[in-house]
């Protein structure tokens, strides 16, 4: 099986949004909109590159897994972080390594652009998950996320 990891493009939405229903099935506190994702995953890909990215997993024609990213400034670490904020594989090709290379993407990118340190959100009670970031060298905090609406 060929993996190609590239950056996103706009004519990629389509193939990404199926990604983003399966990842909201799995967190609680989330809920697919087709609509309002897409204007999400736009808003992601305007300008991507220097304050965002945006890397999706290829197998032959189709999209299999991506994962999402973006810039902060950390005043615990005086300087710019990153934030991963989706990382997704197609059911069908979980356990083949394409999380692992989207998320190596994703600190590349970061690495070029002279971030220092990256941080994510996981869904708490997905033990797989939270066991494969550890795996993957990733620190549990004590911190908790808080969300308010402002609209």
């Amino acid at each position: 099986m060929n993996i190609v990891i590239k950056d996103a493009r706009p004519v990629d939405i389509d193939q990404m949004l199926p990604l983003v229903a399966q990842l909201f099935a799995m967190e609680q506190d989330s809920e697919f909109n087709s609509e309002v994702q897409a204007r999400g995953l736009r808003l992601m890909l305007d300008g991507c590159g220097k304050h965002r990215a945006v890397k999706v997993a290829w197998v032959n024609d189709a999209i299999v897994g991506m994962c999402t990213a973006q810039t902060r400034i950390s005043t615990l670490r005086g300087n710019v972080s990153a934030v991963v904020g989706d990382l997704v594989v197609a059911r069908e090709y979980k356990k083949k390594e394409i999380a692992t290379l989207l998320l190596s993407a994703i600190e590349d990118w970061a690495v070029n652009k002279g971030i220092k340190s990256i941080s994510l959100l996981a869904d708490k009670d997905n033990r797989d998950d939270l066991d494969f970031y550890i795996e993957k060298a990733w620190k549990q905090t004590s911190l908790v996320c808080l969300v308010k609406p402002l609209d």
